[in-house]
């Protein structure tokens, strides 16, 4: 099963991935953990990223679909995987449903974590809090000013997805504002109704 998780930062994307991989099995694919693995094993796409990044730049569609190839080749991702921050562009999107076909592989499901963008200052800033409480030191990006960057960056390059993704049938909507065992439960029923033959 090949799955994408969609919706605004603090949607709570990465509880739901982490917990759909233990259960299900599947691999867990952060874009930004694939491109530093790259960069560290010294791939060929790897080293070329590396020079981008280096140079201040951003590592474009190209390079990312490449590094995105590779891995979901890999043995581990045979039963599925879990898209985690890509795709965030509609080109990107296409050039997922190519990459997919060329490799014979489909996108089974697209989930939507709906939430209300007042509720998220509140949740990230609470994130934060959690984190120090636990000794921890929060994202650099966890507070309130980070966030209506990135939500902004969100409804104009990421939430048109939501219409392409609708328009090929694969989009499912959850209410991300409720609680994590409801937001399960409502992504679990989703994925069990694939399941079935």
């Amino acid at each position: 099963m090949n799955l994408i998780l969609l919706g605004p930062p603090g949607a709570g994307k990465g509880t739901q991935a982490e917990r759909i991989a233990t259960e299900r099995g599947l691999i867990q694919l952060s874009t930004g953990d694939m491109l530093r693995e790259a960069v560290k094993a010294g791939t060929p796409i790897g080293l070329e990223a590396k020079a981008i990044m280096a140079a201040g730049g951003l590592v474009p569609d190209g390079v990312v679909i490449k590094i995105i190839s590779d891995r979901i080749a890999q043995p581990d991702c045979a039963n599925g995987f879990i898209l985690d921050g890509f795709p965030r562009t509609l080109n990107q999107a296409v050039a997922l449903d190519e990459l997919l076909a060329q490799q014979g592989k489909k996108l089974d499901a697209v989930v939507e974590l709906r939430v209300d963008d007042a509720i998220l200052e509140s949740r990230i800033e609470n994130r934060a809090r959690e984190t120090i409480a636990a000794g921890g030191t929060p994202r650099a990006d966890d507070n309130a000013e980070a966030l209506r960057k990135r939500l902004m960056a969100y409804y104009r390059e990421t939430a048109p997805l939501i219409g392409y993704y609708f328009a090929k049938g694969k989009l499912d909507t959850v209410d991300g504002m409720a609680s994590i065992t409801e937001v399960a439960a409502s992504v679990d029923a989703i994925l069990g109704s694939l399941d079935a033959p």
